[in-house]
């Protein structure tokens, strides 16, 4: 389970930084930065884990309580224009960088799951798998993770057939299976595995 000791260790203002959406085929990337209380209450820290270990409703319940919580929150997302230009890496430093700039005050340091850093007006260490042992990197990871979904149930009822609402935009069959049927949308990834191959094929095709 993760803990606080990298932030207590750490000392000063200590962000925990993490993104959602780095694999799928449509949509944003978007991340979250997320300084904890130095006194988070037991009762929160105990809903708090990797966001894939959790369930959606385990989510939720845990975005709520940090919403509700003296938690500091920043979000950023970066476009799938920005994926395109820039690559999935670097959108996804680009969405990091936005999500600290909007927090209140700058942190002291970023504690940024992963082994890539951004580029940030502060101290970076970079954690692999933090998300499963750094208590503001998996609340990150929550935020990230419940915000993109509600995004894309957002953008599931102006796009109908995609199965957005289920799937977050991930390549599962059912929405690959809605690419060929349909086409692509402004949204997917021109770039992503599933989409290239399908422009290919509809290019070959005229």
């Amino acid at each position: 389970m993760p803990s606080l000791e990298m932030e207590r260790a750490a000392g000063g203002r200590v962000a925990g930084v993490d993104e959602a959406g780095r694999g799928p085929l449509a949509g944003p990337v978007v991340a979250a930065a997320v300084v904890l209380a130095a006194d988070t209450p037991p009762e929160l820290a105990a809903l708090l884990d990797d966001s894939k270990k959790l369930s959606a409703e385990q989510r939720q319940a845990a975005y709520r309580a940090l919403c509700a919580s003296a938690a500091e929150i920043g979000v950023g997302a970066a476009s799938v224009g920005e994926i395109l230009r820039l690559n999935i890496l670097h959108a996804s430093m680009l969405a990091m960088r936005r999500a600290v700039a909007r927090l209140r005050m700058p942190p002291n340091l970023a504690l940024v799951d992963g082994n890539y850093p951004p580029k940030l007006d502060c101290a970076v260490q970079c954690v692999v798998g933090g998300d499963g042992l750094c208590l503001s990197i998996a609340a990150a990871s929550i935020v990230a993770k419940v915000v993109r979904d509600r995004a894309m149930s957002r953008l599931a009822a102006r796009w109908p057939g995609y199965g957005w609402e289920r799937n977050a935009g991930y390549a599962t069959a059912p929405h690959r299976a809605a690419l060929n049927r349909l086409g692509p949308t402004r949204h997917h990834r021109e770039a992503f595995g599933t989409v290239a191959q399908l422009r290919l094929a509809l290019t070959i095709a005229d």
